[in-house]
């Protein structure tokens, strides 16, 4: 089992620079290039600190390249030697130590949007993750269904439908997340019956949103046969259980609660709190002396 978080590291006080568009017309692609090697140094800065203690699973930036869609960006960022460079070396590391990476895309990318220029656009931003992950050495992309647009059937249906549009390389890395108000596990679980898309569980989405049904966790891992090891999300309410808000930290119930769901199965935990590595390391050391 590994235990890991997402993106910012508050010890070593990570920042991601972004770019007006202002600025990079002002500046040309030079500060694209700029500012995407900082980022790409700072991955790798807090891939190696995640190592020192013992954190091996990590979901990478959205933000490394910064306007990586837009079409003033037109360096081949994937292909520049100085990018290259970088991501081997993050790529070598999470070989060499099995380093799981992941990413997930914004709440713009809505692949079952009814508005073809929307899920244009968010095709684009999921052949930027797939091209980012690739280079990183990385397995999964996360996504939420959508909305619901007055007809969660027919959302189902169309995520179903463009899902298939997309090419080999994002599906094989592409996963579903069941989400905390509108997509509950089972609506997620339909949509795999339709595409084949593996479920990321997310425990406190699914007590947030329900319908009042159990999950059933075998179903879930079903859908990661032949794919790899389960990826799951966790996450504690700011002020209560059922609060959509993320707490700083992890409470231990909740986690313990997961534990139980989870007995006899190999599974890996993103844990998705404000405190980031913080709340990764009591529970790590927990599993340690386990």
């Amino acid at each position: 089992m590994r235990l890991g978080y997402a993106c910012m590291n508050t010890e070593l006080k990570t920042v991601f620079r972004t770019l007006r568009l202002a600025t990079a017309e002002k500046e040309g692609v030079g500060k694209i290039k700029e500012l995407t090697l900082q980022n790409m140094e700072t991955t790798l800065q807090v891939i190696r600190w995640n190592l020192e203690h013992g954190i091996y699973f990590y979901r990478a930036s959205s933000s490394i390249v910064p306007l990586s869609t837009h079409p003033i960006n037109d360096w081949r960022w994937w292909e520049d030697a100085d990018f290259l460079a970088i991501a081997e070396e993050i790529r070598g590391l999470a070989v060499d130590h099995g380093i799981r990476i992941s990413v997930h895309p914004g709440q713009y990318t809505v692949l079952n949007s009814p508005k073809s220029e929307v899920v244009r656009k968010s095709i684009e931003d999921l052949e930027y993750h797939d091209k980012l992950i690739q280079l990183l050495g990385g397995t999964d992309i996360i996504l939420h269904t959508g909305g619901a647009y007055g007809d969660k059937e027919s959302a189902k249906r169309r995520f179903a439908e463009n899902y298939l549009m997309l090419s080999d390389s994002i599906r094989q890395r592409l996963r579903l997340e069941n989400d905390d108000k509108t997509f509950t596990v089972r609506d997620v679980l339909d949509v795999y019956a339709m595409c084949n898309v593996p479920i990321c569980f997310d425990i406190h989405h699914h007590n947030c949103n329900n319908d009042g049904n159990p999950v059933d966790f075998a179903e879930i891992l079903a859908t990661w046969e032949g794919v790899g090891r389960p990826k799951i999300h966790i996450s504690s309410g700011k002020e209560g259980f059922t609060d959509l808000r993320h707490h700083n930290l992890i409470a231990e119930e909740d986690f313990m609660e997961l534990l139980k769901l989870v007995k006899g199965y190999e599974v890996d935990i993103m844990f998705e709190a404000k405190m980031k590595e913080q709340a990764v390391l009591p529970f790590l050391k927990k599993l340690q002396n386990q």
